[in-house]
């Protein structure tokens, strides 16, 4: 078997979609014509991931507001003011606050998937968001008849609900996006809210068997967006411990843009148990430049010497726009960087025999 290689999720929009959802937000289009731009540019992802040789893809993410807050647009009971994320070059994202209870999820994953489904040709896998990121809606002043207990125990429902129904829906696989792992430990040196959240996340993961779990895998890097990061100067080593205590099958590792790669592969040596898998990120969609074949092959061949072949698989270091409004990567580039991905990884299985 070759080596697998896989997304991670978002793809560029493109900018006639970017514009529609604009115009759509000032009351100048239609919902019917935002759905055809939706469906438009949904069918054009396909194609296109398709034609990279990708052996699974996903929706680009086309019509997620955000990778985050897709379970909560629209919902009626949040407030501004919440957790504020603050990325290298200056810019923020503001998570909104909870203001009542129960919380329920308002948009599940596998719509996207059964869309996606009618269209593809390969397997589609479908990212969902963290329980513990959305753990950061509740605030600190709690809520009045709704104890923080009773929203984790609300969250965990509604998380493996969210997995559970892209399983049954067919997905490929189900990532979990954990990006704010690492930021976390910028936020918390103890490493105590690191701790906090791996625990709430595999609340959700208990919900399911352990064949369920080698189809559900997690994804961590230091944010990827306009550009930019929120936490890479956080050292991996504070992390990937903790991060490796998730009871998943697969772990989708941004390391393209890591300054110390080796250091970070021996470490994972030492962390990934003998039925995990690790995707180790091979392109960088943060850099314009797009990586050549033989290069994505040379940091296969690198993460190889250190992962065992029948644990190994290569993604990207990050979605490409996790954000709707981001337009800092090219949408022709990140294909680009797909392709040199595909290409790279099956130069690599030829050099190792597999």
């Amino acid at each position: 078997m070759p080596i697998p290689t896989e997304p991670i999720g978002s793809i560029p929009r493109p900018l006639e979609l970017i514009e529609g959802m604009q115009q759509f937000a000032a009351g100048r289009i239609t919902r019917d014509k935002l759905a055809s731009l939706y469906d438009r540019a949904t069918r054009d992802t396909i194609q296109r991931f398709e034609a990279t040789g990708s052996p699974v893809i996903t929706d680009g993410e086309q019509t997620k507001p955000s990778f985050v807050t897709y379970p909560i647009h629209g919902l009626e009971t949040l407030a501004p003011g919440g957790v504020t994320i603050t990325f290298a070059d200056g810019h923020t994202r503001q998570l909104p606050l909870l203001t009542a209870g129960p919380f329920r999820y308002r948009t599940y994953a596998d719509q996207f998937l059964v869309v996606a489904k009618q269209h593809a040709r390969v397997p589609v896998k479908q990212a969902v968001i963290s329980a513990s990121a959305l753990s950061l809606l509740y605030p600190d002043s709690g809520i009045p008849d709704y104890s923080r207990d009773a929203f984790r125990e609300d969250l965990v429902n509604e998380a493996a609900c969210d997995i559970r129904r892209c399983l049954s829906q067919g997905a490929y696989n189900v990532q979990i996006d954990f990006t704010e792992a690492r930021l976390s430990v910028k936020l918390d040196p103890t490493k105590q809210l690191l701790g906090a959240l791996v625990d709430l996340n595999n609340r959700v993961l208990e919900r399911f068997t352990p064949a369920e779990r080698k189809r559900i895998g997690v994804h961590t890097c230091p944010g990827g967006d306009m550009d930019s990061t929120h936490s890479a100067d956080v050292d991996y080593g504070e992390l990937l411990p903790s991060l490796f205590e998730l009871n998943v099958g697969n772990f989708y590792i941004q390391l393209a843009s890591e300054p110390d790669r080796g250091r970070v592969l021996r470490l994972l040596k030492q962390l990934v148990k003998p039925d995990q898998k690790v995707f180790a990120g091979v392109t960088d969609p943060i850099d314009p430049r797009v990586e050549s074949p033989e290069e994505v092959r040379d940091r296969v061949l690198e993460a190889a010497e250190h992962i065992p072949l029948t644990q190994l698989g290569t993604t990207d270091d990050c979605g490409f726009a996790p954000f709707g409004d981001d337009t800092s990567t090219a949408r022709d580039t990140a294909f680009e960087k797909i392709r040199a991905r595909v290409a790279g990884t099956k130069l690599a299985s030829e050099a190792l025999g597999v």
